[in-house]
């Protein structure tokens, strides 16, 4: 295996976040509920999935108003608990929020972590309509996407379209973003992105329609996962601040095509196409081109795996990685780092 040319092929066009959320288990009620019996009903046709979907989870998306703008959100706890954009919320302590009855409700901001576009609020309520958080570690490039908002002040609008991509990145933070085509338009931001099942599996944070040279685009918004939209949350809610684990690398997800083109011993694991210089993983001797296969005890198989293992690790905790190396293999120990969203 040639390592270095691997690694720098795919540097040029592949990139993928660098450390994951963080999961803290708590005695409070859990975020999200659980997914609804109609979801493991019989397969509907697509129109009768997209009315079913919208008919049970609306209720659960509400408008936010703010000095800020307004947007979108989502109920995640019947007691009040609202999941949305850090830029929907800006610096407001309160702010407004309407429910699908249309009551109003001063709603509390218990918390943002801007660098992830997520915010916390709280109502006043009691027995809420809940959106059933769903495994965005589960997703497949090409699974239907239904996103659900209020764009430029239609409230509860509903578009369709498929999972675009995985793992996307819009600057230096916002990252492991899902691409979709579903319509995203100003005011859909902090709203539901759900999956066939009516599962939650992100939050709709931005939308692409122009190049840097002001050519139009059209489908391509972002989502952020909401595997690291449930940690964020549980976070803010238990402690106030929000600490993701940092490893320093960028990544790819094997797959076929790619084992096949570069000669990969293994079919499963994540390739490092890069390392961060003075990173956790540097220090720890992680070199390019190698092929993790297993951290903190379990196995990697894919970015999903990688991805929860940080979630469920905290920060400054030593784990043993161990993979593949040319032709031999490696095994490090590797203290990890910690990242303190603003």
């Amino acid at each position: 295996m040639r390592k270095t040319a691997t690694a720098l092929t795919l540097a040029g066009a592949l990139g993928a976040g660098i450390g994951a959320g963080q999961s803290i288990a708590t005695g409070d009620p859990p975020v999200g509920g659980t997914a609804p019996a109609w979801a493991d009903a019989p397969l509907l046709t697509p129109e009768q999935t997209v009315i079913e979907v919208t008919s049970r989870v609306s209720p659960a998306v509400v408008s936010i108003s703010s000095r800020a703008g307004s947007g979108s959100g989502v109920v995640i706890r019947q007691d009040g608990v609202i999941l949305t954009n850090a830029h929907v919320v800006g610096n407001m302590r309160r702010v407004g929020v309407r429910l699908w009855n249309g009551d109003e409700y001063v709603g509390e901001v218990l918390g943002r972590a801007p660098d992830i576009d997520l915010a916390v609020v709280r109502v006043d309520g009691r027995n809420l309509p809940v959106a059933p958080l769903g495994d965005s570690d589960r997703l497949q490039v090409g699974q239907s996407a239904i996103a659900i908002g209020n764009p430029v002040g239609f409230e509860r609008s509903v578009t369709t379209g498929v999972v675009s991509a995985l793992n996307r990145s819009l600057g230096a933070r916002l990252e492991e973003l899902i691409q979709t085509d579903a319509a995203i338009n100003p005011g859909n931001s902090g709203g539901p992105l759900l999956n066939s099942s009516g599962e939650v599996i992100g939050i709709n944070t931005a939308v692409l329609n122009a190049t840097p040279r002001g050519q139009p685009i059209v489908g391509i918004g972002f989502a952020i996962p909401i595997n690291l939209g449930r940690d964020v949350a549980e976070q803010l809610l238990t402690t106030g601040v929000v600490s993701r684990p940092f490893i320093g690398i960028r990544h790819v997800g094997l797959y076929p095509e790619l084992v096949a083109q570069f000669r990969l011993p293994v079919r499963e694991g994540v390739l490092i196409v890069a390392v961060e210089p003075g990173s956790p993983a540097d220090r720890a001797g992680l070199e390019q081109g190698d092929i993790i296969t297993h951290l903190a005890g379990s196995e990697i198989t894919g970015e999903a795996d990688l991805r929860r293992v940080l979630r469920n690790t905290r920060p400054n905790t030593t784990v043993q990685a161990s993979g593949v190396r040319g032709n031999g293999g490696f095994d490090v120990s590797i203290t990890l780092g910690e990242i303190r969203p603003r």
